[in-house]
């Protein structure tokens, strides 16, 4: 659902908790990535085809990237550029403790403070565009109990350390649950995700890794335990040989199982990325 107003589009932001029901998951996480880049452009970003992150190629070559499973791999970029706003905070000189922790916990960068009164203060902080749009107005409200305000516009791209967070279910990628994340905070917000997938995801006839890697090295991981069936259950005593038969069994067919199976990954389970990271902050 899309607002045209001239020459720019906007996201109707507030149709997306009912849009979530009715879409496939892939399809949410597209909406969602296109809500940031509709809130940026609210801010002032230009909406002609600009991505959330500006990757430069190792050619030189600059491509925008609005979703991390069109990131390219490690080994043909360069850089990776995310866009930044300079934020004012405004609230009383008792809450300055507090909501200079939260900003410098977003990756902040500490600019200025000033007391405009006896009583009240503005914090300026220049902070990465993804870590505002996410809670942090929320998170904000909460620490100041509701008397802090903010406002903040984009001031440009900078380089950052920031990665391309994959997703293995069972040994295989799944491009929608990936994430592009700041290499510091990568081991934290994989090892979230997977334990939040573990809950998530049913359990199978056969066990089920779940691990977060950066390229080929692995950050986190999880499992799920398999659904054992106990064959033994009308062994009463004989001959050990019997069991131990009963016991091979299932395991060459857990095994045939695992080779060949599938894992359905529930919608609950892809709606947990677009939430594990501020939780992991927080």
């Amino acid at each position: 659902v899309r607002l045209y107003v001239g020459d720019k589009t906007y996201l109707l932001l507030q149709t997306i908790a009912g849009l979530e029901e009715k879409l496939d998951p892939d399809a949410f996480i597209r909406i969602h990535r296109s809500t940031i880049l509709s809130k940026a452009t609210i801010a002032g970003l230009r909406h002609d085809g600009l991505g959330v992150w500006s990757v430069e190629m190792n050619d030189g070559e600059v491509v925008d990237v609005d979703a991390p499973a069109k990131m390219a791999d490690a080994d043909r970029r360069q850089s990776v550029s995310e866009p930044y706003v300079d934020m004012e905070v405004f609230c009383p000189k008792e809450y300055t403790g507090t909501l200079m922790e939260l900003a410098e916990s977003r990756r902040g960068e500490y600019k200025d403070m000033t007391f405009l009164t006896e009583e009240r203060v503005s914090l300026k902080y220049a902070l990465p565009l993804a870590e505002v749009i996410t809670d942090f107005f929320d998170a904000m409200k909460s620490r100041s109990k509701g008397y802090a305000s903010m406002e903040y516009s984009v001031s440009g791209y900078r380089p950052n350390d920031l990665v391309r967070l994959d997703i293995l279910i069972a040994g295989e990628e799944a491009p929608p649950l990936s994430a592009i994340v700041h290499r510091d905070a990568a081991h934290q917000t994989g090892k979230g995700l997977t334990r939040k997938l573990k809950e998530l995801i049913p359990r199978q006839q056969f066990k089920v890794p779940i691990q977060a890697a950066i390229g080929a090295k692995i950050v986190a991981s999880s499992a799920i335990s398999p659904i054992r069936k106990d064959v033994l259950a009308k062994c009463y005593g004989g001959d050990i040989s019997r069991k131990k038969k009963l016991l091979n069994k299932q395991a060459k067919g857990k095994k045939r199982m695992k080779a060949i199976g599938k894992v359905n990954v529930p919608q609950e389970a892809f709606m947990a990325v677009l939430k594990v990271d501020q939780n992991a902050q927080n």
